[in-house]
């Protein structure tokens, strides 16, 4: 059985605490529209969003975290505690196979849990391919690679390989997640290991972007010259976009939060 974990951000770090709870609203509802009955959901929170979607397989798991800072490293922590409430919960339960993690603004496909379920001892799968979309547009980039370069949403792991040895508590987990198990670090990790990740053989997520409530919001950064090799890069994202069909909503859930008399179509990514 897959389970699916869910950090979600206090409102005291919130811009929007109603985007936020908007945002989740339809991760949650994309999570759970999986084509199998056979899964679970836990939301790690500092407190439930405001929303009325229920579903029988979804569990908050309410603690009082402690309030991040506004820097990345600090809000990054802040999600790593919650990751690691959820996999204690989840590795607890007798049926469960394999973790994902999912980003409270992502959506994913509707086929993971089913895909999962017929291959238990596999120990995982990287997403490579997936969807960018920009809040409030009528269309999606097209991500053929490197997708788990940019979003978090795109891990699953089999559930024993998240191995916490000699660890006492919580907090001496989290750091050790953060070092060794963040989706940046987890592929080198197990193949120490000599475990590696197989490919998911279709597109898994949809990265939401300029939604304003993302961890990277409010982080300062610096603007970099833009090299001719990136103005063709971009020419080549904007030529990837798609028009949302029937089908990818359907498949992942995604819907706009905004109205807008202008479409807008995504071509640039947040770094």
């Amino acid at each position: 059985m897959l389970v699916f974990i869910i950090p979600l951000k206090s409102p005291k770090v919130s811009s929007s605490w109603d985007m936020v709870s908007r945002l989740f609203e339809r991760c949650i509802r994309s999570v759970c529209n999986q084509t199998t009955s056979n899964f679970r959901v836990f939301v790690v929170c500092n407190e439930r969003p405001e929303i009325n979607f229920t579903h029988p397989n979804l569990t908050y798991l309410e603690y009082d975290f402690p309030i991040p800072g506004a820097d990345y490293p600090s809000k990054e922590f802040d999600r790593t505690r919650k990751v690691v409430t959820g996999i204690i919960q989840a590795k607890a339960l007798e049926k469960t196979s394999h973790i994902m993690m999912v980003d409270a603004d992502d959506c994913i496909s509707d086929r993971l849990a089913e895909f999962v379920e017929r291959y238990p001892q596999n120990p995982g799968w990287v997403i490579k391919q997936g969807y960018w979309y920009q809040e409030g547009s009528r269309f999606v980039r097209v991500m053929r690679k490197g997708f788990d370069r940019y979003c978090g949403t795109s891990t699953i792991i089999r559930a024993d390989l998240y191995d916490f040895p000699n660890l006492s508590n919580r907090e001496e987990i989290a750091h050790h997640f953060y070092q060794n198990y963040r989706h940046r670090e987890i592929k080198e990790t197990l193949e120490k290991r000599n475990l590696r990740l197989q490919t998911l053989p279709f597109k898994g997520a949809v990265y939401i972007i300029d939604n304003g409530e993302n961890i990277y919001s409010g982080v300062e950064t610096t603007k970099h010259f833009v090299s001719l090799k990136s103005k063709l890069l971009r020419l080549k994202a904007a030529l990837d976009n798609r028009l949302i069909t029937s089908k990818i909503r359907d498949s992942f859930g995604l819907y706009s939060l905004v109205s807008q008399s202008v479409e807008r179509i995504p071509t640039t990514v947040k770094t």
